[in-house]
Parts: C-alpha cells; structure tokens; sequence
C-alpha cells in the first residue's frame, strides 16, 4: 500500500474508532455483550484451544467450574473492547477513578537510586490500560512491543497506547535504547507470558500444572542493562475498574541467579491468574510447543 493510501486509511480507521469511543459506556458495554453472544454462543471463536487450556491449567476443578471460567472470560473479553474503545476519548480525570495503583514509591525508590526498571507483566485483566500508568508518574514509561506487519496498523496502534504518555519501543531496539540512555533512568513493561519461538531449558518452568517454556528476553535485558524488576499485578475491582499493584522481582538485576528472576516472573503471574482465572488471555495458544 502507497504512504497516502496509508495515511488515508489510518486517519480513516482513527475517526471511525473515536466516533465510538463517544458512546455511552453503557451503550459501548452493550455491544460487547452482542459481541460475547456472538463469539461464545454463535461462532465459538477459538473455544476449543480455551476449552483444552484451561482444562489443563485447572485439573481440580470440575466441569461446572471450567464452564463458569470459560464463560466470564468471555464475557470479560468482550468487555475489554468496550473499555479500550472509551479509552480513545475518555478524560483523563474519568480514568483516574476507575484505574487505581498501588506501591508506585517502590518504581520512584528504584529511579531515584539511578536504575531503569523492568516491569514484567502477563496478559491478564484488561492490560491496555495501563497506557494510563505514565499519568500518574514523572518518569518516562516505555511499553515493549512487537512491530505489526501492517505500517497501518502498527501506527494506529501506537496512537492509541501514547495517548497518556506511554512511549512505545521495539523489541528489538530495546536494549540498546536503555544501555545507550543509562543516565536517564527510565520504565520498561515486558508482556512476558507468550510462547517463546526459542526453547531454553534453563528457561522451563511449571506454570499452570504444565512444563512451559518462558521468554528469557525480559530476564538478559535486566541483567545486562543492572535494572531493577517489578512485578505488574492487576486485579478487577468491578465493572471497568481496575486496581495495579507494584510487587517487587530483583531490587538488582545482575546479582541474580540465572532463571531466578523469570522464576520469580512465573510465580507472580500465576498467583494473578489463579485469583481471577477468567482474567486471563486463554486464546492464545501458549502451549502450542
């Protein structure tokens, strides 16, 4: 696609999304439910890798159970959509009652000793929001992400999540940018729970009853570049509100045993999916190796 043909359709596929996010939340929310009737009860959208994931991460639980689980987290995943479509436009001072943060001393204690600091998280609840985090910070918060395919997408992408702040980098420019800005200490979140295209044996851990092979990338960068790690748990509060809280990993990276820091990451992560099972993003196919 040209650049003008791109540029048109971004700008195109931008207002169509912010003409949306004007809706009442209320009407927003009622699209979601459309949207969960359609993608549970009508076309089963990829039921049978949620089905057999969450099988397998909860064998004590009964069916009953699975089914309630697989239920809610559609729900909650539709839901999500309606919120992230809000989030376009919502006031700043409208978010900051329904997104609450708990420990961020422990960040500011970090910078302030002169280190950037890794905050690892896991796809639970909805994690979109915290592009919200650089608002009620005074360090520069950077979100890690993988380039999309599509130039249209990838920019109407990093639209949305720099709205608040949030600086988006590359994965593959990330350490680079850190080690050549180490006088600037900074924030850095690593979505860390997808399935790594690289077995590494010293990075196998049991996660959710299953041998599972972890992204060793958030750990070598933390090491290398002397950072501290934060864990980033989230928790529903209710309807659209959602509570973040700092739980320290390594208060020095590189004084850590290898595999210790992402063992700890697995740790943390499982902890926040066994408290709210139906949080997590049980589409995607993270056993699939």
């Amino acid at each position: 696609m040209k650049p003008f043909l791109q540029t048109v359709t971004y700008k195109g596929i931008y207002v169509v999304i912010y003409a949306l996010s004007l809706l009442p939340m209320t009407v927003l929310y009622a699209v979601g439910s459309f949207v969960f009737f359609l993608s549970f009860y009508m076309v089963g959208y990829r039921k049978e890798v949620v089905v057999q994931n969450i099988t397998r991460s909860f064998p004590q639980k009964r069916y009953g159970e699975i089914h309630a689980i697989i239920k809610k987290f559609y729900m909650c995943f539709s839901a999500y959509f309606a919120e992230i479509v809000k989030g376009v436009s919502v006031p700043a001072e409208v978010l900051d009652k329904k997104i609450t943060f708990k420990n961020l001393g422990l960040i500011d204690q970090y910078i302030n000793s002169g280190r950037n600091v890794i905050a690892c998280l896991g796809h639970c609840g909805n994690w979109e929001m915290l592009n919200f985090m650089p608002y009620k910070m005074h360090h520069d918060t950077y979100a890690v992400y993988k380039s999309l395919k599509s130039p249209t997408m990838n920019r109407l992408m990093i639209k949305l999540r720099s709205r608040f702040g949030m600086k988006l980098i590359t994965d593959r420019s990330v350490i680079r940018h850190i080690l050549s800005n180490h006088l600037s200490p900074a924030v850095y979140l690593f979505l860390a729970d997808q399935c790594p295209g690289i077995k590494e044996e010293k990075y196998r851990f049991n996660l959710l009853n299953q041998e599972t092979y972890v992204f060793s990338g958030m750990e070598k960068i933390a090491h290398k570049s002397r950072s501290a790690v934060i864990y980033l748990h989230i928790s529903l509060v209710s309807k659209g509100s959602y509570q973040i809280t700092c739980l320290p990993v390594s208060s020095k990276a590189e004084s850590a045993n290898d595999g210790e820091i992402t063992r700890k990451y697995v740790e943390l992560l499982t902890e926040n999916i066994e408290e709210e099972p139906y949080g997590w993003l049980w589409t995607h196919r993270r056993w699939k190796r």
